[in-house]
This record gives C-alpha cells, structure tokens and sequence, in this order.
C-alpha cells in the first residue's frame, strides 16, 4: 500500500483579510481520523487525515464561525466522519451528506434533523455514476425534508445536465462554479451555460475553486469567475475553501484562498452577504 498523500498545507500563510462576524465557510471536507473513521476500499487514494479539530483550527484562526462539511469520496457514503464533526461543533458546523439512491425514508429524516442539508451528487467525465434522471427522481424525496441537492459536475457537461436539473423540486447548489476551464475564459459556452442555469430559480452556487479552475497560484484567471458570479448573481453565492483539497493538480495555500475574497467581493455589503446572509438563507443555521 502506497504512503498517505498529504493534500493540505499544514501551516498556510496567515491571511490578512478581516471577516465579517457570521462568516461562513460551505465547502470543506474532513479526513478521519482513518483509525476510527476508515476510508472507503473505493477511493483512489488514501489521504493523511484531516481532522476535526484540525479544520477548527484553520478557521478559528481564519475568523470563520460556520461551516458546511461535504462528504467526501475517501470515506465513501458513510457520512459518520462528517456527523462527528458536526456534532462537536453543536450546530456552527451543518453537513451535505452522499447517499445510495436506495437509502431508507427514515435514515433521511435522520439525517435531516441532525444537521444535514443536502445530498450531493457527482457527474465528471469517465466516471460511472448515477444518471441525471435518476437523481431527479430521488430528489422528489428531498422534499418533505428541506434537503437540497448539491450537483458537482465537469462544466463542459453543464448544458446537457440543464434540462434534468431544472426539473428538481428542490433547490439545486452547484459545486465550485462548474468547474469549468478558466483559461477559455468567461465568455466561452460551458461557463455561460452554468450560468444560464443560476437563472433558474432555485439554483445557487458555490464560488468555491478559483484554484480548482485555475491551476496557477494566485489565481488571476480563476478569481474574475467567482467575481462575475457574485457580482451578477449576489443573492445566489455561497463561498467556501474546499478544505482539505482531495484530487487536486497542486497543493494550495488556505491563507491565498481567504485573501482572495478581497478581489471576489470586495464591497463589505456584499462580502456580508456572501459571507453570511446568503449561507444563512440556504443551510438555515440556527441565529
């Protein structure tokens, strides 16, 4: 078995950006610990971990006060490292979990009510996966529950997915701006169809991955999407950091990320809501 890989930066540079109270990160990930949350015999590779309380500190230091954890593929669809976290964080911290479309009515209602928000669902080119109508049709579920669906999907997949997506119930929370390819820039076809769906009602999306779009620190091409997208769609972004970085092409540096958010927003009001009343209106966290 091959060594861990390391996938974050364990002393990033201290950002200098000061948050608003409130401030709210939605996008991040925790990695076991792999002795008492194994990882999945599934996943591609096995991540040094990324605790609880090592993500707490990244943000007590930050000045983020909540959280969303998403579920990640290292520890398959047991979401017991996500609820763990949660839990000790006593509602700061809420959770998108990932679910077999054949999960129970009562394990969804669990989930719900202790502190999950949505399920995600991935469509990435070359990977087997669930069809877009399949999920619709689970989605149907969601309802009764105020649960959402978080959607992670390649960008240039983004105008095939639209007329299934469109048809969800429930609010639809696309991840880290469709991932789409900075370098063909913002008027290019596959990031002008992720944003003809936020249009749609209902849709939100995360400004998360100027890193993820862009593979060059710090940034300069990924930054004017996620800017774009607050300045045309402000009441319909959420930010996080994609803490701990899984599956990536680099290592990046949490303190470049928070920094960023200079240039994403830089008016306070809209900062305070991207930051705050926008996480606030989608994850309903306790005031």
């Amino acid at each position: 078995m091959s060594d861990p890989i390391l996938t974050y930066m364990r002393n990033p540079t201290p950002s200098t950006i000061k948050l608003p109270a409130g401030a709210t990160d939605t996008h991040v990930h925790v990695f076991g610990p792999g002795s008492k949350f194994p990882y999945s015999p599934t996943s591609h590779f096995v991540p040094v971990d990324a605790t609880k309380e090592t993500l707490f500190a990244l943000h007590a230091k930050a000045g983020i006060d909540r959280c969303v954890i998403v579920q990640s593929l290292v520890h398959g669809l047991d979401n017991s490292a996500v609820e763990d976290a949660m839990i000790t964080a006593k509602g700061r911290y809420l959770g998108v979990a990932m679910v077999p479309l054949d999960v129970s009515d009562t394990e969804l209602k669990r989930l719900a009510d202790v502190g999950f928000r949505g399920i995600r669902f991935h469509f990435m080119k070359g990977r087997p996966g669930h069809t877009p109508q399949q999920v619709i049709e689970f989605s149907k579920r969601l309802v009764p529950l105020g649960l959402h669906l978080q959607i992670h999907f390649d960008g240039s997949l983004a105008k095939e997915l639209t007329p299934f997506l469109i048809q969800s119930p429930v609010p639809v929370v696309i991840d880290h701006m469709g991932r789409v390819d900075a370098t063909l820039g913002i008027e290019h076809e596959h990031f002008q169809a992720v944003c003809r769906l936020i249009e749609h009602q209902d849709f939100w999306i995360k400004v998360s991955g100027i890193d993820r779009i862009d593979a060059n620190p710090p940034y300069k091409q990924g930054i004017p999407f996620a800017r774009h997208l607050v300045q045309q769609y402000t009441e319909k972004c959420v930010w996080g950091t994609d803490f701990p970085h899984p599956n990536h092409t680099h290592m990046p540096d949490d303190g470049i990320l928070f920094d960023s958010l200079a240039q994403i927003a830089p008016k306070p009001d809209v900062l305070h809501r991207l930051l705050v009343d926008n996480p606030m209106r989608l994850y309903r966290f306790s005031a």
